[in-house]
């Protein structure tokens, strides 16, 4: 699943206009205009489309934290340089202020049965034993699964 990918997803799902992208890139501390935010909304047919970059990427999920969540104290989160799919889901799950059940009920509405077990593997650092990598069918089918939720017409 590209980053591209998730940007349209979040996207549609939320319903966010140009000028929402566009805030949300700022909270998150990028400043970003409104031709490179429609680039990286068009499909890989196009030939305006550009990818967008995990860092940038970075920038509107940390930005969708601070928009669905409010500013934390102190030190604002940096944006990562690299993503994974694990960060992924758990800035997802933070912006949404989502628990696990609600996580396993988000994916159960798209036949993935998971254990509480498993998922909290996701969440764990990458040099625990336990870690385990979040594969792109599951991270695919909660977007869909949020789309669901969020966006049920």
């Amino acid at each position: 699943m590209t980053n591209n990918d998730i940007l349209r997803s979040l996207r549609y799902t939320f319903d966010f206009s140009d000028d929402k992208m566009i805030t949300l890139f700022g909270l998150g501390g990028k400043v970003v205009t409104r031709s490179e935010v429609s680039d990286w909304l068009k499909r890989e047919e196009d030939l305006d489309f550009k990818g967008i970059y995990d860092k940038d990427l970075a920038h509107f999920l940390n930005g969708l934290i601070i928009f669905r969540r409010g500013r934390r104290e102190g030190d604002q989160p940096v944006a990562e340089k690299t993503l994974s799919n694990n960060m992924i889901l758990r800035k997802l799950k933070i912006a949404l202020d989502m628990k696990d059940e609600e996580i396993l009920e988000v994916l159960r509405t798209m036949n993935i049965q998971i254990s509480k077990h498993e998922l909290s593997a996701f969440f764990r650092k990458p040099t625990q034993s336990q870690y385990r990598l979040l594969k792109d069918q599951i991270l695919r089918n909660f977007l869909r699964g949020l789309q669901i939720k969020f966006r049920p017409e």
